[in-house]
């Protein structure tokens, strides 16, 4: 593409998490059945994943399967998996060759058998390499994580492992899903829609939140480049006044 806009290099996100909204809309606007939207939807995951690493971003989430979608009627939940797994084993060559190391966040013991084994392949047959790190958010739900991140604490105090003046934000963050990730620069979410849907709420406490009215298997490099251009057009604080970021 041609004419994208200037990134600064010096001034990226270094972790971007997606909010992957609009298949079954997109695909309704057509006259096709929801996962004619989820199809088309992995080819926009795909185009993003590559375009993240070539605009060297160190980490990207994607919200794929929320604790809320296995409510979905039970062919679209089969057909999501289904999608996932024939993604992951197609895309492993193609991870390895980009240096991508796959990552996964959830109550993963809810995935199907096959999903989980193949999930987990692909997460061992990339751990050593060294660029961007993807990062699945499957069968996941923020209040989820939190509510088993009090869980784990409370039992810790419990048993005098800890004390419970020693819970602070370092003790919360290693008992999450993302204990390995740093916390989130930019979030996207795609379809217009002007909602978090229960997605890492601890982890975008500061974060930048950037929506886009298209649906996500439109969403190309353009609209990535736009929203991290974006991004460094906005000052972030941390709490802190404008004249003391000098």
């Amino acid at each position: 593409m041609d004419n994208l806009g200037h990134i600064d290099v010096e001034n990226l996100p270094k972790h971007i998490a997606i909010i992957m909204d609009g298949n079954g809309r997109w695909a309704k606007q057509r006259g096709k059945m929801r996962v004619f939207g989820h199809e088309n939807g992995v080819d926009a995951v795909r185009r993003t994943v590559e375009n993240c690493a070539k605009h060297k971003i160190s980490y990207l989430t994607l919200y794929a399967f929320s604790t809320e979608n296995w409510k979905r009627p039970k062919i679209e939940v089969q057909t999501l998996m289904r999608l996932l797994v024939a993604s992951l084993r197609k895309e492993l060559k193609t991870l390895n060759e980009n240096n991508i190391r796959l990552n996964a966040i959830g109550n993963l013991d809810f995935l199907p058998g096959k999903v989980a084994k193949e999930l987990n392949e692909v997460i061992a047959k990339t751990a050593n390499n060294t660029g961007l790190t993807l990062t699945l958010a499957l069968s996941y739900g923020s209040r989820e994580e939190l509510k088993q991140a009090i869980k784990a604490i409370s039992s810790k105090v419990k048993n005098n492992i800890i004390s419970e003046h020693d819970i602070d934000e370092t003790v919360i963050n290693t008992h999450l899903y993302t204990h390995d990730l740093p916390d989130v620069d930019l979030l996207i979410r795609t379809s217009g829609e002007h909602r978090i849907s229960n997605f890492l709420l601890w982890q975008i406490a500061y974060a930048e939140l950037y929506f886009i009215d298209v649906f996500w298997p439109d969403f190309n490099e353009q609209h990535l480049v736009d929203a991290i251009i974006n991004y460094q057009n906005r000052e972030r604080r941390f709490g802190k006044t404008s004249e003391q970021l000098g």
